[in-house]
């Protein structure tokens, strides 16, 4: 018969620590060369924070000074090159590559892009998506397709008043008495 360790209950669950290795994720940095930043986040950012500078140069235009605009735009310009730059590093690739933004159109392709999973040569992989970025991310296209919307339907619209407005004018004259 085995023999059993005085006062232990050989019915009782086992105490081995089973826990799963947890995934290494690296810190998302905005302001920096070095990392890796996902295609969700490089949309959400590199739109969010042009759009928020873009704000500041028009405001500090108007208040301030014009020049105070150009400084903005060239942060802009910075900021969309460092974020490029993680982006290249996200599929495992230099960042000599993000110099394509100054083609234009070009840049879109680091939209559909797949980074790495796992670990790269730049990195641990980049954390999961919260909901801020997948809502950032999908306002995109929501305001791209009412932009072109605009851009379609208000000429049009200003056509048409124009024309019923001469159709108005013409049928008025033609119903006037004759004298």
């Amino acid at each position: 018969m085995a023999t059993a360790t005085p006062g232990v209950n050989p019915y009782a669950k086992p105490n081995a620590a089973v826990t799963t290795a947890a995934e290494e994720y690296q810190d998302v940095k905005l302001f920096s060369v070095s990392g890796r930043v996902g295609r969700l986040r490089y949309i959400a950012y590199s739109v969010g924070v042009t759009f928020l500078l873009a704000i500041i140069a028009g405001v500090l235009a108007a208040v301030v000074h014009p020049f105070l605009a150009v400084i903005a735009y060239i942060g802009i310009f910075v900021i969309g090159i460092m974020l490029t730059i993680q982006r290249c590093h996200d599929f495992n690739t230099t960042g000599w590559l993000s110099l394509l933004v100054l083609v234009p159109l070009v840049p879109i392709i680091f939209w559909f892009i797949p980074g790495t999973d796992g670990e790269n040569n730049y990195g641990a992989k980049t954390p999961p998506n919260g909901v801020g970025v997948i809502i950032g991310a999908c306002i995109i296209p929501i305001v791209a397709i009412i932009g072109i919307v605009a851009a379609v339907a208000l000429p049009a619209y200003q056509d048409y008043t124009k024309r019923a407005k001469a159709m108005q004018q013409q049928q008025q004259q033609q119903q006037a008495p004759k004298r």
